[in-house]
């Protein structure tokens, strides 16, 4: 018997959806309240490392992943200019194990309809433009209300809400996400059909000028520049996102030619964020971006937040009875670990911020692909 029979999630994110395949399939009762009113309003662009390949195939859609997505096992790094050369091929670390790609690009949206279908296919409920408004527990459960009006009583309330967790400020957790000092323009595109992996371009203008493949007909780009406000119209964005890429030559004369209405230009900030002791308070818990952010420079996020989900839906399904113990063998085998990996990814952005030219990012990349290649 498992340590809880009924559960509640708050956002239908990759932790969200992730914990409620595993809770499902293991019998477990789950409802996912999302706020956003459909799949399609979850973003654009989504890189996913081999350990989170590995996760999505314990969860039964790795097959549905490949075939929606692109998969590749380097990245080029290019110089700016009209002709972009190639300077370098790195081979990218297989983190989930030689049975998966290293990397798979995807449009989000896609990724998230195929988590919520293989959800509901379990037989999880999940309820689209609601969310939880408030909370009370006690020793045995959590009774919740809901942005509809509706009320229920859960063994567990899992809040997977994201950057700006609603369920951590209720807890009082007082950590927030803290801006590391860069911004990003992303932009999703056809893609040409020489871009058949991740291309960093850097130098000139921004930080970093990129692109990945997401499908065989698409593919997101990105300009990683200072962080400043950027609060522009749809047609300000893309011709800023114009002028900037100018300095880019390669596929990126292609993309640009592409920027328009359809590319859903959007710019955001890089942020950080730890919560340094205990992810749960009781038999509330948050995991995900609501427990830990960190900037896309290891494109990290989507395989920590599944961690999260496996781990925390593991403990749950093995005991029989949600204690302390239970709690202190989740924070010991998640904190530390994307603690590590929220530092690497700060610490490969500030590198580029100082402009260090002797940063051993190498050494680095080989530090985490290690940590990650172990299974959570």
């Amino acid at each position: 018997m498992s340590a809880v029979s009924r559960v509640a999630i708050v956002g239908s994110g990759v932790a969200g959806t992730t914990a409620a395949i595993l809770l499902a399939e293991g019998g477990v009762e789950v409802d996912v309240f999302e706020r956003k009113p459909d799949l399609s309003a979850l973003g654009s662009g989504i890189t996913l490392q081999g350990n989170a390949l590995r996760v999505f195939d314990r969860l039964g859609v790795w097959e549905q992943v490949k075939e929606a997505g692109y998969s590749f096992d380097q990245t080029g790094l290019r110089a700016p200019g009209p002709d972009a050369p190639v300077i370098a091929q790195i081979p990218d670390a297989r983190t989930g194990g030689p049975d998966y790609p290293a990397v798979a690009g995807m449009y989000r949206p896609d990724l998230a309809r195929i988590l919520a279908d293989r959800a509901t296919e379990l037989g999880a409920r999940i309820h689209y433009g609601t969310t939880v408004t408030s909370f009370t527990q006690d020793d045995a459960g959590v009774d919740v209300t809901i942005s509809d009006g509706s009320t229920g009583r859960y063994d567990l309330l899992i809040g997977a809400d994201g950057l700006h967790s609603a369920i951590r400020k209720q807890l009082g957790i007082e950590v927030e996400p803290e801006r590391t000092g860069m911004g990003i323009w992303r932009a999703f595109v056809p893609r040409p059909k020489d871009v058949t992996q991740t291309d960093l371009y850097y130098g000139g203008p921004v930080y970093i000028a990129g692109y990945t493949p997401t499908s065989d007909e698409m593919m997101y780009a990105f300009l990683v520049e200072p962080a400043q406000d950027r609060q522009l119209s749809p047609e300000q964005g893309v011709e800023v996102m114009k002028e900037l890429s100018r300095a880019y030559g390669g596929p990126w004369n292609e993309i640009r030619e592409s920027l328009g209405e359809a590319s859903r230009v959007n710019y955001t900030w890089f942020t950080k964020h730890v919560v340094p002791d205990a992810w749960n308070r009781g038999r509330v818990v948050i995991i995900g971006e609501a427990a830990h952010s960190c900037p896309p420079t290891i494109a990290q996020g989507a395989a920590q937040a599944a961690e999260d989900a496996l781990v925390l839906s593991e403990l749950l399904l093995a005991r029989d009875t949600v204690d302390q113990s239970l709690w202190d063998e989740f924070h010991a085998r998640r904190l530390p670990r994307a603690t590590e990996v929220v530092e690497a990814s700060v610490q490969l952005g500030q590198w580029q911020i100082d402009h260090v030219q002797d940063a051993d990012v190498p050494g680095l990349m080989r530090r985490i692909a290690m940590l990650v290649s172990e299974p959570a």
